[in-house]
């Protein structure tokens, strides 16, 4: 009988460390998500000056170019592969993998710019993004995110 009561309390605790652990992670991804959301929001207003296009052209009287680029890899936690395992048995949006691809690339773009910022140019051209899976898990689901922003910067 006592092997029964013990079993049953360490199941328990079993499942409070659980999901603490989940709640914990739950929280700290939202509270880390808003935060790079607001940084994201400060660096687009500074950068707002290089204008980005994609024309294959460059507009009347830019005729100084160098290609720049910017990279991010995002990954995916927990949480939000159990929201989008549920919402594949039901169909619908996956709203928190838009999140993070609208952050991705949302970084992507920006760090092109801060790069097109260091050569003093004022406009991207040609703008393009390229995404890829860099991991998958054994279950075939997606790991992480890279999403690839690129093209010429002329001033």
């Amino acid at each position: 009988m006592c092997t029964v009561r013990r079993s049953w309390y360490v199941n328990m605790i079993n499942i409070a460390i659980f999901l603490s652990l989940f709640a914990l992670g739950f929280f700290v991804g939202r509270y880390k998500e808003a935060r790079h959301f607001s940084d994201l929001q400060k660096r687009e207003t500074a950068l707002a000056y290089i204008t980005t296009s994609n024309i294959k052209h460059a507009p009347d009287g830019m005729n100084n170019s160098v290609f720049v680029s910017g990279n991010v890899v995002v990954s995916i936690d927990y949480y939000k592969r159990i929201l989008a395992a549920l919402r594949g048995i039901f169909g619908g949006q996956i709203k928190s993998y838009t999140s993070l691809v609208e952050r991705a690339r949302r970084e992507a773009v920006l760090r092109m710019k801060e790069q097109a910022e260091d050569f003093g140019m004022h406009h991207i051209s040609n703008l393009k993004l390229e995404t890829a899976s860099v991991y998958k898990n054994s279950q075939s689901s997606l790991g992480s995110i890279e999403i690839f922003a690129y093209g010429t910067a002329l001033k």
